[in-house]
């Protein structure tokens, strides 16, 4: 069993910066991917940003250039590094890992993350 723990989430003027960490409970080998996804109000859940074997990275389009997802493998941390944001921005973001062997997923319990001035 996997748990992840987030952190770094808040209120934060448009143009302003935050950084997300989730720290997952033992130890989360880098074949598995993980990444952060958001849910904003009357959406759907989206994935923002994925870091897989390699340190190889995805974003989802709207994040690129502005987002920056990295990972410690000997903390088992990854991270999401937010700059320039903006309103649209806002969302719950949340934390995930995908156990490739048993193909499952993990999930952390969320962080609000509030873009307004």
């Amino acid at each position: 069993q996997v748990q992840l723990v987030e952190s770094g989430g808040g209120l934060v003027q448009p143009g302003g910066s935050l950084r997300l960490s989730c720290a997952a409970s033992g130890s989360i080998p880098s074949i598995n991917p993980m990444g952060w996804y958001r849910q904003a109000p009357g959406k759907q859940r989206e994935l923002v940003a994925q870091i897989r074997s390699g340190g190889i990275t995805t974003y989802t389009d709207s994040v690129k250039g502005q987002f920056s997802i990295s990972r410690d493998n000997a903390k088992n941390t990854v991270y999401l590094q937010m700059n320039s944001l903006k309103p649209e921005d806002t969302a719950v973001y949340y934390c995930n890992v995908h156990i490739v062997f048993t193909r499952t997923d993990y999930w952390g319990q969320g962080t609000q993350v509030t873009v307004s001035s």
